[in-house]
């Protein structure tokens, strides 16, 4: 079997409603953009995966990886990733493409991908990832409709200058449902999205303190307190901590950071992304380091329902995951739906907050071509 194609397509899907995403300083999210990318073979199978970005991925997939990967075997995927290491150089992050790889091999094979890796559990604790910054009384709100559709865990963001605002939030969630409900906060301090304005930079002082505040609040995790190369300072906040854990690694790139953090004790949750840390099967990798040394996964996922999907699978497939990330920020536009729009399913949890994997070969991906090729606005390849 060789790859013949590798097809991408950008594709600018509009969201339903206003969205406010908490590290976009201000900024009306009006759509989701990712770019699909098919990789066909002269078997007749077609792997897909998708990138959450725009028109600078799809360029560096026609440009320094196409080239590499045509006329080669598909299942050889050790040395097509390292092709995608080598890309970085020149463009942004490509290591989604590893996805549509196995996508491939999980269909020759007749099995869903996260079964070819072991399938620790076909099932995982999905924790509800809010964006927007709301008022206490709306949150709390928020909060009785998420335990009515199933949800156990929920993650909020801290983005104001007087961080009591943000803790008032806390607060008054844990006054209306006590125990109810696990709550994890993000501080985006390891990457937002660029500007000049609108975003208060975490010392270590500011970090400590707020996260003291939170243990007194019986929160889970405190995720992304200090930018991401701060690793004097990640492990050194962790160490003076007991009663929350720290978590962190999106906007961190390649097998060799996560050794890093691994090494230097800046977590004690590791959060790589198969779209944009690493390759999909070299997280795996990831995750065995962080198992033996006795660390936890629970991978990031943002931007559209391909990516959940396949993050999904690599959290089914890894028995030191504990949690899945799913966004969904009612009443905002950016739901469970709008995020899966081009897919024909959304995925969704059941009463206990468990989101199954689906047992179709590969990923289980079933796109929805019609509004696909409606909102396309580029191709290549």
């Amino acid at each position: 079997m060789r790859i013949t194609r590798v097809h991408s397509r950008v594709v600018d899907l509009p969201l339903p409603a206003p969205f406010h995403p908490a590290w976009a300083r201000g900024r009306n999210q009006t759509n989701v953009l990712l770019v699909l990318v098919s990789v066909e073979t002269d078997a007749g199978l077609i792997g897909h995966s998708a990138a959450h970005a725009g028109l600078e991925a799809a360029i560096t997939v026609e440009r320094f990886i196409s080239p590499y990967w045509i006329g080669q075997d598909p299942t050889g995927v050790e040395p097509l990733s390292a092709v995608l290491r080598d890309a970085e150089i020149l463009g942004p992050p490509a290591y989604f493409m590893e996805i549509a790889l196995w996508d491939i091999i999980g269909k020759q094979a007749g099995l869903p991908v996260y079964k070819l890796w072991g399938g620790a559990q076909n099932q995982v604790a999905a924790y509800c990832a809010t964006a927007e910054l709301r008022s206490p009384e709306q949150r709390v709100e928020d909060i009785h409709l998420m335990l009515d559709q199933g949800y156990r865990a929920v993650k909020l963001r801290f983005h104001h200058d007087d961080v009591r605002r943000d803790l008032g939030v806390v607060e008054a969630i844990r006054k209306a449902v006590g125990n109810r409900i696990e709550i994890m906060i993000d501080a985006n301090q390891a990457g937002i999205e660029p500007g000049l304005t609108a975003h208060r930079i975490w010392g270590f002082q500011r970090a400590l303190a707020v996260a003291r505040e939170l243990e007194q609040l019986d929160v889970l995790w405190l995720e992304e307190p200090l930018p991401r190369y701060d690793y004097a300072g990640l492990a050194r906040l962790r160490e003076k901590l007991d009663g929350i854990k720290i978590a962190g690694g999106e906007d961190n790139h390649g097998i060799h950071e996560f050794k890093l953090l691994i090494d230097r004790g800046c977590f004690d949750i590791l959060q790589p992304d198969a779209l944009l840390s690493e390759g999909i099967f070299q997280l795996r990798k990831v995750a065995a380091m962080a198992e033996a040394a006795h660390l936890e996964i629970a991978p990031h996922t943002w931007g559209n329902g391909i990516g959940l999907l396949a993050n999904l699978h690599l959290a089914a497939s890894t028995p030191n995951c504990t949690w899945l990330e799913f966004p969904h920020d009612p009443p905002s536009g950016f739901t469970a739906s709008s995020r899966d729009q081009m897919l024909r399913e959304t995925l969704s949890i059941d009463a206990q907050g468990l989101v199954a994997v689906p047992d179709r070969p590969g990923f289980g991906f079933i796109l929805d071509e019609d509004r696909i090729s409606h909102y396309t606005v580029a191709e290549f390849g």
